[in-house]
């Protein structure tokens, strides 16, 4: 098997097209309540529908471990230490307890971006100026906690698998004819309602090769992607990366997939998931479609989340 498939030559965008395409992907208005975004396609008839890809009761977890130690791909490293060793109480029983914190936005933790994650032109989602709804108490507009949990279809883009090789090189753009073909490859189409994540196999490349900057290289979605996600209603993005190829194609944005997705489509994103052990129970179970579920935190004001959503065979 090739190991990887290196970056092609990228198509670049210039901001005018960017804007175009922003505009005509835009669902501002369409939903109450508008902070939830993209999550109000998820119907009760999205559950059911869900529940009864649960078959063999397989449980993939898909957070990466707290990562606390610093490297080029973890420049603010989560801290967890011992706030108590059983020491500070009356004896009996004796009480352990730990801090953790996170500045989770980054390339170490695995999280979600809420709806006031992202700003494009000094606007959130929904035309909302973010300089009116953000302040140092946290956003009034699309918190995290208007989110709740999601449960719903989940489909597994594996482009290493469906091409063969181990890993995408960073760089690497993933476009929407690429879709297509990995639809086609492994036999499963992107649906209304149902959450999407990418796996590149940064984490295979990164045990294997060592870790690196994600923030200067990275394989992920290029944006002629998104009018194909927003064709097929999708509620939820996701991936081993931050969804964004990078360096970026379009012309002074270094995360257009985040501004389409979030500020334009009300679509949350899932950032640095671990899809490794879910891309081995897709292809032991011949099938990459799941139920998932994805649990944030209930932060009144946050802007995302860390998580550890889990995929169900």
């Amino acid at each position: 098997m090739p190991v990887s498939t290196g970056p092609a030559e990228v198509p670049r965008v210039s901001r005018a097209e960017f804007d175009a395409l922003f505009a005509s992907l835009r669902t501002w208005g369409r939903w109450v309540p508008a902070d939830r975004g993209a999550w109000n396609r998820v119907t009760p008839d999205h559950v059911r529908r869900a529940a009864t890809l649960v078959r063999d009761g397989t449980t993939v977890p898909l957070g990466l471990p707290w990562n606390t130690r610093p490297g080029p791909d973890n420049a603010r490293p989560a801290l967890h230490y011992m706030s108590d060793l059983g020491d500070l109480e009356p004896p009996e029983p004796s009480a352990h307890k730990d801090f953790l914190g996170a500045d989770y936005h980054g390339k170490g933790v695995s999280h979600l971006d809420a709806l006031s994650h992202i700003a494009y032109r000094g606007l959130l989602y929904g035309g909302h100026p973010a300089r009116e709804v953000i302040g140092s108490g946290g956003a009034r507009f699309g918190s995290v906690a208007a989110l709740g949990p999601l449960v719903t279809r989940g489909v597994l883009l594996d482009l290493p698998a469906a091409l063969g090789v181990d890993w995408l090189e960073p760089g690497r753009a993933v476009r929407a004819r690429d879709v297509l073909a990995c639809e086609r490859a492994l036999g499963v189409a992107v649906d209304d309602g149902c959450a999407v994540l990418l796996r590149s196999g940064r984490f295979r490349r990164r045990r294997e090769l060592g870790p690196w900057d994600v923030d200067a290289a990275s394989a992920g979605f290029h944006v002629d992607a998104m009018p194909l996600m927003a064709e097929r209603a999708v509620s939820l993005l996701g991936a081993d990366g931050d969804s964004d190829v990078r360096p970026s194609p379009v012309e002074g944005l270094h995360s257009p997939v985040h501004a389409l997705a979030v500020a334009a489509m009300g679509v949350p994103l899932l950032d640095n998931l671990d899809l490794e052990a879910l891309s081995v129970a897709c292809a032991e179970a011949g099938r990459y479609e799941f139920m998932i579920v994805v649990t944030p935190l209930n932060v009144p004001g946050g802007t995302g989340s860390p998580v550890n959503p889990v995929a169900l065979l």
